[in-house]
């Protein structure tokens, strides 16, 4: 089904040629600062040193976190964006309301299927705390199979107690521990009163939930959306984590899940094969432990008398794994307006601040900024376009965020003007890439369609993963259009990618049972279908019931409307697109690469198989052979020091006998340029 061609105001808007710089007074420096670290970009107006600090932190906090998951490296399939405000009045005017009131904690976690943001008040002291246990869940999510409940939550609670400085973390406190008396602005001391629990008197009761009783509680939190952690359930999966940390048995614990979760074994005979003692014991060990911990109770007392500490002792204290002389942290200037337009970003996604968002980023999308260069089109005699001279102002991340939010709902010749405008103010911009991707496949799943525009998305989503190799929603879309396109083994290479990232997306997993059919792979379809059936993701439960419902007619005829079209679906077909696709055309013609500068042409190709040896005699040059199937690639990089890798932090010259997964541009038949690595 064709969709209706964007207007030809827009099509002249994509066609931009040469910049035009307005004259403008000089504008006042902004303080805002762009800083970057290995895993994390801050966003902030407090200054250099306090943003690097924030940087500094987490960078620390994700490295306690991979020691307690007893992981080498951290999947970071989202990108995240930490944007740090140095005083109130602007943190709570971006902060969720309860009841009517921003939130009473100095930072908050926004999560989202394209990036997830963290906002935080630096006019309070260790902001960063307050978004430990959010992390906690995104890194399980994104680093950990799905398991039961008490998993999550005992490692969130234990991992939010954490204090980070530049030597050391601390680690193990009670995090639900609250002073009995509050102070105002005048240092007025008031008892707290019905303040709740906190979890060391909830275990200090004689009652505690059976073991079997907490290990087989429901408790799913997908959306991140919690409430009270003042429960009984809480603190024991708190302290069996705080056991099992403390005792290094992790790795029975691993043992545990594959007995109940794979195999299906009852929760007491786990606990036996995978522990070695009874379900009793093990409980019996987990409460005198409990008692044993001296700090908490010291803190408990010390919680009740005036004039508390406000750092409450920890019962655990290690050397810091990162310091801020091991993380190297640059930073560099930010416009006013683009510090701007990412806050009222965030807003449009904050349901009760979205209409104040809206019309932030509306102001920003239509009001000239001095100290962006103004871009008009011009006409082009190749393909003799003429028409109205038609000027794109305002804020390119403005245009995008407004693009996101009509994505959203539906609204896609509104989202394609305004990726349209963001393309003409910066056609760098990998988000614009991605967008441009989404809205196809959202429009051909809207009107039960082929996408439009096909070979282009593939090229666009490849440019994205080479730009953040790690973006899992990506290599779901590059699955989803491989489908499409008739190449099934390819499109499930792309999906046990952003599973491998993702492993808890269920979208994902229902995505894979499609290719699995496409593959006439009936029994592993059946066998997923039937899992994601009772999926806690009521969208991916109906439609897996839909597809079990019609996995029978695909198995009896062995063909699938989606196979009996592929040759077509690669064909040129009409496309809200084609003029941007026309012009992306044109400058990788002309040897423009995404950055703009001369750029290699070749096509990337994607193959998976065994790594076999590196050759590092030339370093920093680096050849590495991979064969599959008979087929042996000798692929090289330049500098492997600079090399994109997956699933590992270093490139090793020692490798060998490795499962791999490479983007590589073809020199001959056999041989190639390698763009980035996945190693399993």
């Amino acid at each position: 089904m064709a969709s209706r061609p964007i207007s030809t105001s827009l099509q002249v808007v994509m066609l931009l040629g040469v910049a035009l710089v307005s004259s403008a007074p000089a504008a006042e420096p902004s303080p805002w600062l762009e800083i970057h670290s290995t895993h994390f970009m801050v966003i902030t107006d407090a200054g250099e040193k306090k943003g690097k600090e924030v940087a500094l932190r987490f960078e620390q906090m994700r490295a306690v976190f991979a020691i307690l998951l007893m992981r080498d490296r951290l999947n970071e399939p989202v990108p995240l964006t930490i944007l740090a405000f140095k005083n109130d009045k602007n943190y709570y005017q971006t902060a969720p309301l309860r009841q009517g009131q921003p939130i009473g904690v100095p930072g908050f976690f926004l999560p989202g299927e394209d990036q997830n943001f963290i906002v935080l008040n630096l006019f309070e002291e260790e902001p960063w705390r307050a978004v430990a246990h959010d992390l906690a869940h995104v890194w399980l999510n994104y680093n950990y199979p799905p398991v039961q409940g008490w998993f999550d939550e005992g490692m969130a609670e234990y991992f939010s107690s954490i204090r980070v400085d530049d030597k050391k973390y601390e680690i193990g406190s009670d995090p639900e521990l609250n002073p009995a008396f509050s102070e105002d602005l005048l240092e007025n001391q008031r008892d707290v009163r019905n303040a709740p629990k906190s979890l060391t008197e909830l275990l200090s009761g004689q009652v505690w939930l059976t073991l079997p009783d907490l290990l087989t509680m429901k408790h799913d939190v997908s959306n991140y959306a919690e409430s009270t952690h003042h429960t009984l359930f809480y603190a024991q999966s708190w302290m069996v984590m705080h056991y099992l940390i403390h005792e290094k048995k992790l790795p029975e614990t691993g043992t545990y899940f594959d007995l109940v979760e794979n195999q299906h074994v009852p929760v007491e005979e786990a606990i036996q094969k995978a522990y070695g003692v009874t379900a009793v014991q093990f409980d019996q060990a987990v409460k005198d432990y409990f008692h044993s911990l001296t700090p908490l109770f010291l803190a408990l007392d010390a919680s009740k008398r005036a004039s508390s500490p406000s750092n409450a002792p920890q019962v655990y204290q290690f050397p810091a794994p990162v310091g801020p002389s091991d993380s190297a942290i640059i930073s560099k200037p930010m416009r006013e307006s683009d510090a701007h337009a990412v806050a009222a970003e965030i807003k449009i996604r904050i349901p009760e601040r979205r209409e104040a968002g809206l019309q932030e980023l509306q102001d920003l999308a239509t009001t000239p900024d001095p100290t962006i260069p103004v871009k008009a089109p011009k006409s082009d005699k190749a393909d003799n376009q003429t028409g109205p001279l038609i000027t794109v102002v305002g804020n390119e991340i403005a245009h995008r965020a407004l693009a996101w939010d009509h994505l959203q709902r539906g609204e896609f010749d509104l989202a394609a003007e305004e990726l349209g405008n963001a393309a003409a103010l910066d056609q760098r911009d990998m988000w614009i890439r991605y967008y441009l991707s989404l809205l196809k496949y959202r429009m051909a799943q809207t009107k039960h369609a082929d996408i439009q525009g096909l070979p282009n998305m593939m090229q666009d989503l490849r440019v994205v993963l080479e730009w953040y190799p790690e973006f899992a929603n990506a290599y779901d879309l590059m699955a989803m259009a491989r489908l499409e396109g008739g190449g099934p083994v390819a499109a499930m290479q792309a999906e046990h990618a952003a599973i491998q990232l993702c492993p808890r997306n269920q979208e994902y997993l229902y995505h894979l049972a499609k290719i699995y059919v496409e593959n006439k792979k009936w029994e592993a379809a059946r066998a997923l279908l039937d899992r994601l059936k009772s999926s806690s993701d009521a969208q991916v439960a109906s439609e897996a019931r839909g597809e079990l419902e019609r996995l029978a007619t695909e198995q009896k005829y062995g063909i699938s409307s989606a196979s009996a079209t592929a040759g077509q679906k690669l064909s040129a077909q009409p496309s809200p697109f084609d003029v941007l696709e026309q012009d992306a055309a044109k400058r990788a013609a002309a040897g423009a690469g995404p950055s703009g500068s001369p750029g290699d042409r070749r096509a990337a190709k994607f193959f998976q198989g065994r790594l076999v040896g590196v050759d590092c005699s030339q370093s920093p040059a680096a050849v590495l052979t991979v064969t599959e199937g008979g087929v042996v690639l000798k692929l090289r990089t330049a500098d492997y020091k600079s090399l994109l890798l997956i699933g590992a932090d270093t490139f090793s010259c020692e490798w060998n006998n490795r499962s791999v997964s490479v983007n590589y541009k073809p020199g001959g038949l056999s041989d190639g340029d390698l763009v980035s690595v996945e190693v399993r």
